[in-house]
This record gives C-alpha cells, structure tokens and sequence, in this order.
C-alpha cells in the first residue's frame, strides 16, 4: 500500500450545535434520478437485540486526548483494513449487535433514525466502516466528510453523540473482528474515529453559521408526466443557494426522517422556486409518496444543496451531456445556466435516453427541449430510445453506445446523470473517446456523498 504520510487528527470544538450522527445517510450513488436507494423492502419488524453489555471505557490516552494529536501511520491504517477484512463476511451480524449497544445504551437516539430500521441499519454501519477505511486519502475524505457533515445537520444531533457512535462502533468491531483485534488495532480504529468526526463536526459547525440545518418546501405545482414520473415545483420559506447539477436531500410529511436525494430540475430562477424530477419506484417510500401523493400546499423539508456535477462555464469548453430517464433534470439546469452565461462559441450536445418514448417526457411542451433547441442555435438535443418500439426519429440503442458512434469526444467537458449502470457504461465510453478522466462529471461518488 502507497504510504501518503502521516495524518494529524485533532480534537474537536466543543459543541457543534445541530452537527450529524456520521452515515445517517443515503448513498448519492443511488441519488434520484432513478435511484437504486429507493428500492427499499417493505416495512418489518426490527429483529429482536441480543444482550449486551455495557460499552468499555475508553484507554485513558484516548479519553484524555493524549492520542489525539498523534500522526495516522501507515500501520495504523493497514490494521483498520486488516480487521475490516475480517467484519465485512459478518457484517450483518456486526451491525445488529452495533445497533443493539446503541439504542440499548443510549436508548434517546432511537428518535434520530426512521421508523423502520431494515434499510437504515446497514447504511449507517457501512458508511462508518468506509469512513474509517478512506482515512489514507485525507483530500478525499476531508471533502466527503464535510460534505456529509454539513447535509446531516438536518437530523439535529449535537456533537456529543459522536462519542457514543464511536464507542459503539469500536465494541462491535471488537466483537466481530476476531483474531485481528488488538490493543494496536483499537487504537488505530480510534484515531481514525477521531479524524472522522472532527472533519464532520467542523464542516457543520462552519455550515451553521451561514445557514439553516434544512428548509421548508411548499409544493406550488404537481404535473404527471407519465404514470410513474411527476414533475414537482417547490417554494422554499427562505433563500434557498444551488448551482445547476447539484442535488438535495427531501423528506415527506408521510415518511418522517427518511430522506431521498433528488437533483434540481432547473437552474436558479429569479422567483426562488425549485424543481424537481421523481420517478416512483417499486416499494420506493418517498418516491412513492412524491409522485403519488404529493400535492399543492403540501410542505416538505430539504437539506442543503450538494454535488460536485456543476460546470465551470467560464472556461468556454463545449459541453457534452448524457441523461437517462428523471435524470435528464440536472442536465436541463445545466442547459438553463449555460443560456444564463452565454459563452460565446460554446456548445452544448445533450443525448437522452429512455427505453420508450413515453420516457421522454422532457422533449416536448412548454420549456421543452425541443423548444429551448429552437431557441438556441448552441444547442443539440439527441433523443435514444434503447426498448422495444417505434422509434419516432429517435436514435436506437443504450445510450453509452449511441454516444460512443458519435465520438471522439476529445476536448470537450462530460456530465453524466441517471441510472448507476448507465453512468459507469457512459464513463468507460467516454474515456475511450478521448475526454480525460477529470473533465467528466457525475454524483456516483459512493456512501460517503454529500448529503
């Protein structure tokens, strides 16, 4: 393993106010558009905990902070991977008796988590495990970090929490973690546990003093589009700051605490309002909920903005934009702001993808792309449909591959957005078309996104 030096962690700041549990979260790989994170099983009981006993003090030096000023090493971090070789074939196990220490020891978190823990219950383990284990590549995880951080201020749990998560965290890894848990091993696990919870409390604690943990949301507008796909315009009850290609957390009055992620449909518009894409999903609780349910004067909540998929339209490089199904909305906002800035020169090709026409919805109508074509000689806009059927002028064929025919792509700048397959697809196409591997943008950024 290539050693990137030591890593100084230090202590936090005292209380953070409304900061966030680390993992509370659901993976923006699997961000609406068509999000995998909203195929959800349905609700069941929670499986009966085990008991427990109590969790072990912390090592003097720990409590003290007399190992908090000490470096990462490279051993350090070949025994935290060490001992996770070991938990991931028992993780499932792991997580039940991480859960059981928790909610039986500190029983006042049990209100932090939804009502149904089947799905929440490996997320939040699992982020913590990757949390820990990303902790050779500080840059990396100084920006996921925070980025959660900041996102998981919505839950409003304050940084004294971060010591119970840990301690737990650590007697469930000494459980599970066999013939590879050691004094040096708990050690390194605590270090790290350290580094990951201050990075996430100073980011919430930077973020509040500059904004609200969430917003309010009244729905103003609700338009199906196909059965399954509505179209959902939101005021928010204060200024709400996004960039085109970003995305945010939303939570629904039917689904207290269980939050989807869903990228804005529009760029930012003088009269504040924002949209969004939902496709309902099978057993998809939010989706479910937005699509189906959802209604004017309804309120919903929203976390901050997040995403790194926003273009820097100063550079003037033409832009190439692939989008798959609901997730032709954060590559319509970026058509919005590229009008907005009016690069002289610059174009912008778009290719969107559905199985049928019917998935195609954002072609036509007021505002439609094909009316924004008409309005702007830069633009192109592609139609793909990949299922069965008439094909109406539409290209034929996945998506990827219908933007592989059309290459090289040298040059240009890369937005991906839509089903996880069809992002990874489109990345490996686009690299062998010639667009270098930092000018393609996408959210697939695994466990620890934003929030």
């Amino acid at each position: 393993m290539k050693s990137r030096g030591p890593l100084l962690i230090r202590t936090g700041r005292g209380s953070a106010g409304a900061a966030s549990v680390p993992g509370l979260r659901e993976p923006a790989a699997e961000l609406e558009p068509e999000p995998a994170a909203e195929l959800e099983p349905e609700l069941e009981p929670e499986p009966e905990l085990e008991p427990v006993p109590p969790p072990t003090a912390a090592p003097a030096a720990i409590e003290a902070g007399g190992t908090a000023e000490l470096p990462l090493t490279t051993r350090d971090v070949e025994l935290i991977r060490a001992s996770l070789a070991v938990v991931e074939p028992v993780a499932d196990r792991a997580t039940g008796h991480f859960y059981a220490l928790l909610f039986l020891h500190h029983p006042e978190l049990r209100a932090l988590f939804p009502a149904a823990m089947d799905v929440q219950r490996d997320r939040l383990f699992r982020a913590l495990l990757a949390a820990v284990g990303g902790v050779d590549d500080p840059a990396a995880l100084r920006a996921r970090l925070g980025a959660l951080g900041r996102g998981h201020r919505r839950y409003g749990v304050l940084t004294g929490h971060y010591a119970q998560v840990g301690e737990c965290l650590v007697q469930a890894l000494a459980r599970y973690a066999g013939h590879r848990w050691d004094v040096g091993t708990e050690l390194a696990w605590r270090r790290a546990y350290r580094l990951v919870s201050t990075l996430m409390i100073e980011a919430a604690e930077e973020a509040a003093r500059t904004s609200p943990p969430w917003w309010h949301g009244e729905v103003v507008r609700h338009e199906r589009h196909t059965p399954d796909v509505a179209v959902i315009t939101v005021r928010p009850d204060q200024a709400y700051p996004f960039r085109a290609g970003q995305y945010c957390a939303l939570e629904t009055p039917w689904w207290p605490r269980v939050w989807r992620h869903y990228s804005f449909g529009s760029a930012p518009r003088p009269d504040g309002l924002l949209t969004f894409h939902v496709k309902a999903v099978q057993a998809g609780w939010v989706s479910n909920a937005l699509v189906h349910r959802a209604a004017p004067g309804d309120v919903l909540r929203l976390g901050p903005a997040a995403g790194a998929m926003t273009v820097d339209h100063t550079a003037g490089a033409d832009l190439l934009c692939l989008a798959g199904g609901t997730g032709i909305a954060p590559v319509r906002a970026l058509v919005e702001e590229a009008a907005a800035y009016g690069v002289p020169g610059r174009r912008v090709e778009v290719f969107y993808g559905a199985r049928r026409a019917a998935g195609l919805y954002a072609l036509d109508g007021p505002d439609g792309l094909r009316e924004l074509v008409g309005r702007h000689p830069w633009l192109t806009v592609r139609p793909v449909l990949s299922g069965t059927g008439p094909a109406g002028g539409a290209l034929t064929g996945e998506l990827p591959e219908v933007v592989g025919r059309f290459g090289p792509w040298a040059g240009r700048e890369a937005v991906l957005s839509g089903p996880p397959a069809m992002v990874r697809r489109g990345v490996g196409v686009l690299l062998r078309s010639g667009v270098p591997a930092e000018r393609i943008r996408h959210d697939l950024v695994g466990e620890l996104a934003a929030g």
